[in-house]
């Protein structure tokens, strides 16, 4: 750890002069980090061979394990982008990085990313990320939630506010039965639903399908037991335009008033959230 932490400070002050001679001094760092993500997905492929199905208790030990350092890996990358972000307003060396990690910066991370000041702020390779922006504004923490109408699987005409801002916290989620990260997602939504349905939290799933059929097969299979609605249009989903939404899983976080709380709850952050909500 300290050599890295000696070789970012190095590259930080050798940063103005090689970035005008179009050098990343950054680049050692993230050679390395991606070397270390080779590293834990060969370690998962060896235990998948091993015991294909994740039967077993050191499987899933050893599994576990290696989540949680891969993800502790990406947070120090994502740290390191924040810092060449902060430490290089004045050229284009941020540019490459905030398209490469629009998706993994929040709401908060972004918007300092995209501040109109920087130098490299009109730069053509940001439009992407300035639209990942603006879609995030639609539904960032603070604003009112933005109605819905749709159909049920049963044809029924519903809209959002029939459940939300009706006094209770409730998880509007955009799904797809298409979506392979979306059922992946979905045992933590199941498990936040189960634990804390009972205090009056709600889940509401809005899908992105266009296939009738498909869609309320995934509810079946996947167990999804909240109220669910879709006007079957795909990406041309209502709810695309009035929350901003580029990518699934998506999902906010509405309070009792109907004001949005967070965004993009995924894995145990949504469970870490209502844990703080309902004072677990």
């Amino acid at each position: 750890m300290k050599k890295y932490l000696f070789l970012t400070w190095t590259m930080l002050m050798a940063t103005c002069c090689l970035a005008q001679n179009h050098i990343d001094p950054y680049q050692p760092l993230m050679d390395a980090f991606d070397a270390q993500g080779d590293k834990i997905m060969k370690e998962f492929k060896a235990i998948q061979e091993k015991d294909p199905n994740g039967e077993l208790p050191e499987s899933k030990a050893m599994a576990k394990i290696l989540s949680d350092r891969l993800d502790s890996l990406g947070e120090e990358q994502l740290k390191l982008i924040r810092e060449i972000i902060r430490d290089n307003r004045d050229n284009d060396l941020p540019v490459k990085y905030i398209r490469e990690a629009m998706y993994q910066l929040n709401y908060e991370d972004l918007k300092v990313a995209l501040d109109p000041k920087a130098s490299y702020y009109y730069h053509p390779d940001l439009e992407i990320p300035k639209k990942l922006l603006a879609g995030y504004e639609k539904r960032k923490p603070g604003i009112q939630f933005h109605d819905l109408e749709m159909n049920t699987p049963n044809d029924e005409t519903v809209k959002l506010s029939q459940w939300v801002g009706k006094g209770n916290y409730v998880l509007v989620d955009f799904w797809a039965s298409w979506c392979g990260p979306c059922r992946r997602e979905m045992p933590f939504v199941i498990a936040a639903y189960e634990q804390f349905h009972v205090k009056g939290f709600e889940v509401v799933g809005v899908s992105f399908d266009q296939k009738k059929s498909a869609w309320v097969a995934a509810v079946q299979q996947l167990g999804m037991n909240w109220p669910q609605m879709s006007d079957l249009k795909g990406w041309q989903c209502a709810a695309s335009d009035a929350y901003g939404i580029s990518s699934i899983p998506s999902n906010v976080l509405v309070d009792p008033t109907g004001k949005i709380v967070a965004m993009d709850l995924r894995g145990e952050k949504l469970t870490n959230k209502l844990k703080e909500i309902y004072g677990e």
